[in-house]
């Protein structure tokens, strides 16, 4: 992808978010989509700015995971100026070999907050459930089956 500045339109908001997902299901670089002092939040792992501390997480990331697959074709988009909001489900494998699936396992749906100019990501907010593998399951009544 050719990263450029200017003006940018809604489509091509989407497309940074799309290339985004896209290098998280490939392993690909996802650091260079982001600006310099962007600011990153995952669940239990906190709000970090910087490259170098968004980095750090995805490598981090890495260990927890050992696959992952958005499913694209099922994406649902809001876009508002420069957010783009974009939620959708997956699936994967953790490091450990386990196995969750949207609709299937407790872990999956996700929606992700973007904040996109100048064709790098300023701010990105990751809502979801990391715990992929479903161990914690002894405070949640309805998990207990």
């Amino acid at each position: 992808m050719t990263i450029t500045t200017g003006t940018m339109t809604d489509e091509q908001r989407k497309s940074v978010a799309l290339e985004f997902l896209k290098r998280v299901d490939s392993g690909g670089n996802v650091v260079e989509l982001f600006a310099d002092d962007a600011e990153f939040c995952f669940p239990k792992y906190g709000m970090v700015r910087g490259i170098d501390k968004i980095q750090e997480f995805f490598g981090q990331l890495g260990g927890i995971i050992s696959s992952i697959e958005h499913h694209t074709a099922y994406f649902n988009y809001v876009v508002d100026g420069d957010k783009v909001v974009v939620e959708g489900t997956s699936h994967g494998t953790t490091a450990n070999g386990v196995e969750w699936r949207a609709g299937v396992t407790s872990s999956g749906p996700w929606c992700d907050v973007f904040e996109i100019r100048d064709f790098k990501i300023q701010r990105l907010f990751v809502y979801l459930d990391p715990d992929y593998a479903g161990e914690d399951t002894a405070r949640y009544p309805w998990l207990n089956k």
